[in-house]
């Protein structure tokens, strides 16, 4: 009997289709104890005999790997493959897949969520009403502003889709840029230098890789306007948080979406503090539409990963 370990507290928890086919193949399956993401220690002892694992943001690197002899499948629920060490994978034969395209609107909702909210201070106005403060806010619009997209992929053309009755002029900055997208939308593509120096409103849309770590630091926070919102509903570690704190309290730019950092919940408490930002729990992608999406997708990957023959992969 295989073992499948799955780590992901949402997996199946709307729907249990995904768990139920996975009985089906006669798996057995072991689930995440702990109700949080699981240290590098818990997933060395957890993932020791197993044979396929669905993986969320937990630790997967080489330290966990070494300790996985009879692992051949890895199921990305979700995208993002940072937190896997691909090499070390490869090199041992093991299979990764993802969940290409299941959350995709629903990152590509909450991304916008984060840019008029963080536009429009909604938390803030909302706090200062439930302190019977009917005081009246002013705050910035996004129609006819521009949008810069750091990465121009599948969620990033779900935004453009999305803030079409905005009237945004959008532009973006990609190391593989798709023309013909952008030719029949009407987005210019730019270097990132003119892309923060022109946006109103950012959104960042990249893998976490050693090209982009920190990415936007410092230098990228005084290229900004001063009423600039940025979003980031991606990874953490592409924004460099203590310049991004800097930022916030010195009033550089307008305010930040952040839904992704390096540690969760960010390790620094000085963001709980701030009005100027909105935190969401890395849950971009929590809709019960995108769960279901990505708990099937990531059963079906794990499956045809481990019953595919070796001779025809």
């Amino acid at each position: 009997m295989k073992k499948i370990l799955i780590t992901p507290r949402s997996f199946g928890k709307n729907n249990n289709k995904p768990i139920e086919l996975l009985k089906e193949k006669g798996y057995e399956i072991i689930t995440n104890p702990y109700q949080r993401i699981m240290t590098q220690e818990e997933m060395s002892v957890a993932i020791r005999d197993v044979d396929g694992i669905v993986i969320g943001v937990d630790p997967l690197n080489g330290e966990v790997l070494k300790n996985a002899k009879q692992l051949k499948a890895i199921s990305k629920y979700g995208v993002g493959l940072d937190n896997i060490d691909l090499a070390y994978a490869e090199q041992r034969g093991i299979i990764v897949t993802k969940t290409v395209g299941a959350n995709t609107g629903a990152v590509a909702d909450f991304a916008v969520t984060l840019m008029l909210a963080t536009a429009r201070r909604m938390v803030y106005i909302d706090q200062e009403c439930r302190q019977r403060n009917w005081a009246k806010v002013s705050t910035i619009q996004m129609d006819n502003k521009t949008l810069g997209l750091i990465g121009l992929g599948s969620i990033a053309k779900a935004v453009v889709k999305k803030v079409s009755g905005f009237d945004m002029k959008i532009i973006a900055y990609d190391t593989s840029p798709d023309l013909e997208y952008a030719q029949k939308h009407n987005i210019t593509y730019v270097d990132l230098e003119t892309l923060l120096q022109e946006s109103d409103f950012i959104s960042i849309h990249l893998p976490l890789l050693d090209s982009t770590k920190n990415l936007i630091s410092s230098k990228e926070f005084a290229l900004m306007k001063q009423t600039a919102v940025l979003v980031n509903t991606a990874r953490g570690g592409i924004i460099d948080e203590a310049a991004l704190l800097s930022a916030l309290k010195n009033r550089r730019i307008w305010g930040a979406g952040i839904d992704v950092f390096e540690a969760e919940p960010p390790s620094n408490d000085e963001f709980l503090k701030l009005d100027n930002i909105i935190i969401g729990s890395h849950c971009a992608a929590s809709t019960f539409e995108a769960i279901d999406a990505m708990g099937m997708m990531a059963a079906e990957n794990l499956i045809n990963s481990l019953e595919t023959p070796l001779t025809d992969r």
